[in-house]
């Protein structure tokens, strides 16, 4: 399965999701969690990964307000 076609997969879900059985939605959710684990270069614990997915996949269906980043905005602080 491409990542591609798993997206899709995904977002095919997203819009059922109330005619979702819970445990296809697992098991959608982990394989999501799996991929982004096999990203080469962004190793992940997972705990994290399944964190990751199951934010995006509350944002995604407006359980969560959507996160954005002002890039042009002063920060108090330090790295």
């Amino acid at each position: 399965m491409t990542r591609q076609s798993f997206a899709e997969e995904l977002e095919s879900a997203a819009d059922r999701i109330a005619d979702m059985p819970r445990a296809d939605l697992q098991i959608i959710l982990r394989r999501a969690a799996l991929m982004l684990r096999n990203v080469s270069g962004v190793p992940l614990e997972p705990a994290t990964a399944d964190t990751l997915v199951l934010r995006e996949w509350l944002e995604t269906n407006a359980y969560l307000p959507v996160r954005t980043i002002d890039e042009e905005s002063e920060i108090d602080g330090s790295a």
